[in-house]
Parts: C-alpha cells; structure tokens; sequence
C-alpha cells in the first residue's frame, strides 16, 4: 500500500545569529542554510500493519508523514501510496487517506460533533447510508453517543481526540497517518484510544504509520518500529529484535518470602560480577544481570536469600530505544 524509495527532503532555512549587531545585519541581508530533514530514506507497508516511527524532536518523522499525506513536495525520490504519488494530491488519493494530529484539531469549535460529522459528510461525498453504518460504528467502539451534541469546545481532551478519530475515519480510508495521537491525554484516554486502534486495524486492515513519544504507544500497537535520527533510518525492524541485538542485560526481581532488609538499612551484598543492585526493599530484589549471567545470578539469588517467586524481566523499550538514539548504538 506505501512504497518509499530514497525520498529526500531538504528545507532552505534563515541563520539565526546571537548578538545585537547579528540581528540588526539580518535585517538587510540574511544568510540561507540548507537543513536535510529526510535523507534517502525507504520503506514499505503493507494492509494491517502498525509502523511505529520513533525519533528525537526534529528528527523527521512529522516530515515523512506530511510528506506521504501530500502535504509537502520532497526534494527528491518517489513515493506510491495506493498507487499514487501523493503530492499530486488527487481527488481519490485523498478521499482514501486520513492524517490525525494529536497538536492539530479539524473540528469547527463551537459545533457539535455531529453537525461537523454532517459537514464531512458533504465534503468527503459520503453516501447516506455508508456514512451512518461508519458513524454508528466509530461511536459505539469509542464509546462517546452521549458527547455528540455537545460543542467541541466543552469536551475533555480526551473526548475531543475521539471525536477528531471519528472525524477522521468516517470516510473509512486504506491508510492512516497518526503523528502523537495520545499526546496530553491523561492514562485513561490514552488506553482507551490505544485499545480503539488495535481494533480498528483488526477489523479495517488499513495501513497506518503512528509517531509518538509515548513508548507505551509503540509497545502497545506495534509489531514493527522504524527509529529515525537526523533524517536517516538506523532501524527498520520488529521490536522482539530490538531485545535480541541491543539488549546487554536483564533484570532478575525476585519477591522474598521473608524480611532481609531495607533501603535504609545496610546494603544487600551481591556479587560484582554477577549484576547490580537496582532496588531493594522488604519484599523484592531487582538486580540488573549481563544476559550471559542469568542463570549464575539466579542460582546465587536462590542459594542466599529466602525467594518465594523470581521472575526474568527485558530491559524496558524506551530505555533500549534512547541508547541507540543517543550513543550511537547503530
């Protein structure tokens, strides 16, 4: 459904200068420089998948998105979504996409969100009878019937973000754009669309590509993840490998049977070279443990301490994903 090969984009953007003097020049004569948010980047995705594309602040993804939605020309390489190159931006491609922008909203604020769901209706040419079945469909599984015909601007967060879901899957598209759907939403909202989506791809099969800072998001919805760092993919695959390439250590927590101690008492003595002390209170041990070691580590937890349960924890996604952002790991 979504083929990219080697798209660029680069951006001519103003020098900012510090100092007085820098400033007053700039008003005269500006120096350009030339910032590549997308270099040569490619990827493909198929019906029924989730990519999760995760990156830094500035890192490109919001641009990749705009660019796949025809939002913005790239500088150079090609891009088939459908069938179409999306910035040429036809009637078909667009009544055949939706893009959801959690920082962004497309509902008239003092309406309902029924009378705007009309008015997408008319614009997105929906015939009456498709329109209803899709509306009933978005309501019910959203679970907002009683907010439908209250203004946009008296709902929740939350409530709005569903009702720009709805807004933006009444015309029932092949593939969604979804940069920081959950961003604010309190951890009820936030599950509650997550558990939606799951859903609605279950059931529609679209494509869709979702951007968050949320890694809640990305382990919840996502099979698949790209990392994207200064415009360049440094990771297209499945978040099981991320464990398997990046993942150093493991945490061994072991619940005990019976007091050893505290955090303010003296300190649990564990071998050095068999893991770090994370955490420990009156109930558990958690002990980070080189992958290599598990076993040792374990038959030493079992051997001294009184455990009633021991339990093998991955290292935590988000932390894996910032190390190979941040130190380079790729």
């Amino acid at each position: 459904m979504i083929q990219v090969e080697k798209l660029s984009k680069t951006f001519r953007v103003h020098k900012k200068e510090a100092g007085l003097k820098a400033s007053f020049t700039s008003l005269f004569s500006r120096q350009v420089v030339e910032k590549r948010a997308l270099d040569a980047v490619s990827l493909s995705i198929e019906g029924g998948e989730i990519l999760g594309l995760v990156g830094a602040n500035g890192a490109g993804k919001t641009t990749l998105v705009k660019a796949l939605a025809g939002i913005i020309h790239p500088s150079s390489g090609t891009a088939r979504v459908l069938g179409h190159v999306p910035w040429e931006r036809h009637f078909e491609f667009r009544k055949s996409i939706a893009l959801i922008m959690g920082q962004k909203a497309q509902l008239w604020w003092d309406l309902p969100a029924a009378d705007c769901f009309l008015l997408l209706k008319e614009i997105y040419q929906i015939p009456k009878n498709r329109f209803h079945e899709s509306l009933d469909y978005l309501v019910d599984s959203l679970q907002v019937k009683d907010q439908l015909n209250v203004p946009i601007r008296r709902l929740s967060l939350g409530e709005r973000m569903k009702m720009e879901l709805i807004s933006a899957l009444l015309h029932d598209p092949k593939v969604v754009y979804l940069d920081e759907p959950t961003i604010g939403l309190d951890i009820t909202a936030q599950k509650s669309i997550r558990r939606f989506l799951l859903k609605y791809r279950k059931e529609q099969q679209p494509a869709m590509i979702l951007t968050s800072h949320y890694m809640e998001d990305i382990e919840s919805l996502c099979e698949r993840i790209v990392i994207i760092r200064n415009g360049s993919f440094i990771f297209d695959g499945s978040l099981s490998r991320i464990h398997m390439d990046f993942s150093r250590h493991k945490v061994l927590a072991a619940k005990l049977g019976s007091i050893v101690g505290s955090e303010s008492s003296a300190p649990v003595q564990f071998p050095v070279d068999l893991g770090e002390v994370l955490s420990v209170d009156e109930s558990m041990i958690k002990i980070k443990v080189p992958k290599e070691k598990i076993s040792q580590a374990a038959s030493y937890l079992l051997s001294k301490f009184p455990v009633s349960d021991l339990s093998i924890e991955e290292t935590e996604i988000g932390v894996l994903i910032e190390e190979i952002m941040k130190k380079g790991l790729i």
